[in-house]
């Protein structure tokens, strides 16, 4: 068997900011829009990468959703305890400085980590938590 991951889903409540995240402070290629309003599913992934995407998805698109967990939903994006996604750099200290000077929210500047990585962290627009590592 040989299976590779194709797309990763993060959930977003304003698409124009997801968006001016991901590719202005990250950097990242817009691979489709689709939609409009706040019920638009944006993919973006990083250039040189084509067969990897995270796609920026409404949270509460499913029909199967009831409102309680919408709201639940909702209540754990505005604390960051909803989606969280790892992404590497071979410039940690680079990349925390362009994403940092876009004016997202950090949560943790680069340190080492006793496990062994070097990090940082970030929480984009919707309050999902992105975790940098420098790729050693």
């Amino acid at each position: 068997m040989n299976l590779t991951i194709h797309t990763s889903a993060l959930p977003h409540v304003d698409p124009e900011a997801s968006l001016a995240f991901f590719r202005d402070a990250l950097g990242f290629e817009v691979r489709s829009d689709f939609g409009e309003g706040r019920m638009r599913w944006i993919t973006v992934g990083p250039a040189g990468q084509p067969d990897t995407c995270i796609l920026l998805a409404p949270p509460t698109a499913d029909p199967t959703v009831t409102e309680d967990e919408r709201r639940t939903i909702e209540e754990m994006m505005a604390k960051g305890t909803y989606g969280w996604i790892l992404l590497a750099t071979d410039d940690l200290d680079g990349t925390f400085a362009k994403v940092q000077a876009s004016g997202a929210d950090v949560v943790q500047e680069p340190m080492e980590q006793p496990y062994g990585a070097r990090d940082c962290a970030f929480r984009d627009p919707a309050g999902n938590h992105i975790r940098i590592q420098e790729a050693r």
